[in-house]
């Protein structure tokens, strides 16, 4: 189970993010298209699903947003009453800021009836008026830490800038969150530069080292690129100018993911600090979703080539 490989601090995990249909999609519409995820992630050997939560994050910067946002349906709603058929463990995002203590509360009773586990993110702009801080959010979870675990997100370029990523996963750490996962890597050097200094911390401190889940995800398409980068991933200049001048944008991105993954898997295992991998479907194009699904099995293949993942056998679809 999921929850048993984070608490043993072992390595190999690998998870797949969806966002939900669109809150205007009607229920029919809805039950199809869970139908049709459904069958693509029973192909998959995965620990878990992620079921993003999608806000809108306009106010966070003056750029004008590559595509416009449309609001999406409730992502626990979405996986405990569409989803269940899939039988892995469920990571669900949220917003703690937006909720009150009371509302989280009963959230996460709700959660641990599912088996579901939590990721709380920030809120969508720093003048957002915060109902719980992410500290009130740690400390409701606490109460089901036995059988639960709790996760966090990671932001490499938030540390090249400010230096301090290191100490905000530590600090975060000290409320019970035992994993985190990065926002979509697409530099390297950054996703390396905190690694080498958060291993650095707590070897400093004598600190357990938690686990690390890099997101990776294919890029199709310029205006696809546009949206990365207003999203706060920053993607280096040769690498963006390879991507812009391929034949095949797609191909190419998949390629430089898993050269990404190769690499960090690496780094990772020379200084042993548990790591993973989650593999992000957001994109409605079936050329994308399809190119996700090849990552996922390529980099699941290598993973257990090297020894870190054991070998599963794929569910047969339904």
């Amino acid at each position: 189970m999921f929850v048993d490989k984070v608490k043993a601090g072992q390595s190999g995990i690998l998870m797949y993010g969806i966002t939900p249909p669109k809150s205007e999609t009607s229920p029919e519409r809805v039950a199809e298209i869970a139908g049709k995820t459904i069958a693509r992630l029973k192909q998959l050997n995965i620990d878990a699903l992620i079921v993003y939560d999608v806000q809108d994050e306009s106010a966070r910067t003056s750029e004008e947003r590559p595509f416009p946002f449309l609001n999406a349906l409730d992502p626990f709603e979405f996986a405990s009453s569409y989803l269940q058929e899939f039988e892995v463990d469920k990571i669900i995002y949220r917003p703690a800021g937006k909720f009150s203590n009371e509302e989280l509360a009963d959230w996460l009773n709700s959660l641990q009836q599912q088996g579901f586990y939590p990721v709380f993110v920030g809120i969508p702009a720093p003048d957002y008026p915060v109902k719980s801080t992410l500290q009130e959010a740690y400390h409701i979870w606490s109460r089901h830490k036995d059988t639960s675990v709790i996760g966090a997100v990671t932001i490499p370029e938030r540390h090249a800038l400010l230096k301090d990523e290191d100490r905000r996963i530590l600090d975060k750490m000290s409320y019970g969150v035992s994993y985190f996962i990065s926002q979509c890597v697409f530099n390297v050097a950054y996703a390396k530069q905190v690694i080498e200094d958060l291993v650095h911390t707590c070897k400093k401190e004598q600190l357990p080292l938690p686990t690390i889940i890099f997101t990776l995800s294919a890029c199709g398409s310029l205006k696809t690129l546009k949206f990365m980068e207003w999203l706060g991933i920053h993607i280096p200049d040769d690498l963006k100018e390879d991507l812009k001048h391929s034949d095949d944008m797609l191909e190419r991105s998949v390629n430089v993911c898993l050269g990404i993954a190769s690499e960090l898997t690496a780094f990772c295992e020379q200084r042993s600090i548990p790591f993973g991998f989650n593999i992000e479907s957001v994109a409605i194009r079936k050329q994308e979703i399809e190119a996700s699904i090849y990552m996922v099995n390529t980099i699941g293949a290598m993973l257990e080539q090297k020894g870190i993942r054991k070998t599963a056998n794929k569910v047969s679809p339904a």
